[in-house]
């Protein structure tokens, strides 16, 4: 097997015919070209140099390369007046060696920005830029040195202005301060009339059992036998109590000791008596009257802080709203006055007026995002008793003591199928009206004398509607259908 490593002789092939005729020389040339080609000028012999440049710059001796020795000698270690251009590398350096080989070098190599030295510097496209870093210490030092100087001088000439200015007297006796005469216009209606007219009707009420205290609010409905209308929440703690007292405060900061003349947890509502005669009484007004966006007024003592005044308007009428006052036997579902005047812990009790100065209400529970009504705070959502029913309560405990309320019979709870709601019966009560009605478990009652009912508060409060005795059509789903029984309703 041959190595394929070692050399092969290649010999090329001979000519053809072909390439002789197109390459090949002529018969009658001898030479490469034809002897009648011109041929350039024979280039003139240059003379001799003068014998003086070849004293100056021809080698000393025959074969000697480079520079000559200095006429002084060989030169000294650093350039001097006799000698500027020679140093002790001068004899090797090509730029002075007239027979030093030509070669390239490396090519220029320009350094970077950032490279450079020197405050002032090039960029890429070849603009001067100045860089502070690189600036000089005796600059960094003249441009402090100058800002101090401009501090001192500002310095001293604001030190020499405060104090060549003198001060003024600290104390100016028998100064007056001047004033005008009152530009306001309290017109009839508005919110500072309607307060000086109700305030003096409201007063505060303090309940103590034993260590403990609370606060509310109260309304004069009759100044001259000293009845005073306020939630049973804020008195129902002191009620049956020994040594509990309760005592009511004017708006002219007079007190007197109250007793409770009845109350109603059914409707929130307790009337309370003070043995103060001639006090002023609240006008009371129409629940009819009242309508969605009509400026209202409420005053009581809210947080203990009595004489507060605050307003809003009625933002829904017939707002069906369970009350369970905390620590009380309240257990109601009022139709209520809804209001956007702030009212908070306290208020209860306390008066909900008109743009008239009427009484429309007695504010009694607010709406809390805790969902705790007593402990809460403002959010724009406050529920008064509405005047109608206020009236027909309290004229109840002031003859008897208690208060009568239309029952059915039924303990339900709110339902809906998604297009309909209603009020769903979960137990019937023996012998009550809607036992005698024939109202069954699981039924649901969706309409009370034709009014819809669509949860259990508003079954209760369309029931309250009516006097006991009165008998009613109730409206019930059972089995997929609907159909109207009637009750005559008792008295609870």
């Amino acid at each position: 097997m041959p190595d394929r490593l070692s050399p092969r002789r290649v010999t090329a092939p001979e000519p053809g015919p072909g390439h002789q005729v197109a390459f090949g020389r002529p018969d009658s040339v001898a030479g490469s070209f034809a002897e009648d080609r011109p041929r350039p000028p024979a280039r003139p012999t240059p003379p001799p140099p003068p014998e003086a440049v070849l004293r100056a710059f021809a080698p000393g001796a025959p074969g000697q390369r480079g520079l000559q020795e200095p006429p002084a000698g060989r030169p000294g270690r650093r350039r001097t007046a006799t000698g500027p251009w020679w140093k002790a590398d001068a004899r090797s350096d090509p730029w002075r060696d007239p027979y030093a080989p030509a070669g390239l070098g490396a090519p220029a190599v320009y350094p970077e920005p950032e490279e450079q030295d020197g405050p002032i510097v090039v960029d890429g496209k070849g603009r001067k830029r100045v860089r502070l870093r690189d600036l000089s210490v005796r600059l960094s030092a003249l441009v402090l040195l100058a800002v101090l100087v401009v501090g001192a001088i500002g310095g001293g000439v604001g030190w020499f202005l405060t104090r060549a200015t003198p001060e003024s007297p600290l104390l100016s006796p028998g100064t007056t301060l001047t004033q005008v005469d009152p530009g306001t216009t309290r017109e009839p209606g508005s919110v500072s009339a309607i307060a000086e007219e109700v305030m003096p009707a409201v007063v505060s009420i303090e309940v103590r059992v034993g260590e403990a205290g609370a606060t509310g609010s109260g309304v004069v409905i009759d100044g001259e036998d000293g009845y005073i209308v306020t939630n049973n929440h804020v008195v129902s703690g002191a009620a049956d109590v020994d040594g509990a007292e309760i005592r009511a405060v004017f708006s002219d900061g007079s007190g007197s000791e109250a007793r409770i003349v009845g109350r109603d947890p059914a409707s929130d509502l307790a009337v309370i008596k003070v043995e103060k005669p001639g006090l002023v009484t609240a006008t009371l007004g129409r629940s009819d009257s009242v309508v969605v966006g009509d400026p209202v007024v409420a005053i009581g003592s809210p947080l203990g802080l009595a004489g507060t005044v605050t307003s809003g308007i009625v933002s829904a009428l017939e707002r069906p709203v369970r009350l369970a006052g905390e620590g009380s036997d309240t257990n109601a579902v009022i139709s209520a006055v809804q209001t956007d005047a702030p009212i908070n812990p306290g208020n209860s009790g306390g008066a909900l007026v008109d743009g008239t100065g009427a009484l429309v209400g007695i504010n009694t529970a607010i709406a809390s995002l805790g969902g705790n009504g007593t402990t809460g705070g403002s959010i724009g959502l406050g529920f008064a008793i509405p005047i109608d029913t206020v009236r027909d309560v309290a004229e109840q405990l002031i003859s008897t003591g208690s208060a009568v309320h239309s029952s059915l019979g039924v303990n339900a709870r709110s339902v809906t199928d998604g297009t309909r709601d209603g009020a769903l019966v979960l137990n019937v009560e023996p012998g009550s009206a809607a036992a005698n009605a024939g109202i069954q478990e699981r039924d649901v009652i969706i309409a009370i004398a034709g009014d819809p009912v669509g949860s259990s508060e508003e079954l209760v409060v369309a029931v309250d509607r009516y006097a006991p005795g009165e008998e009613v059509t109730v409206e019930v789903v059972r089995g997929g259908g609907s159909q109207e029984l009637r009750a005559t309703l008792d008295a609870a």
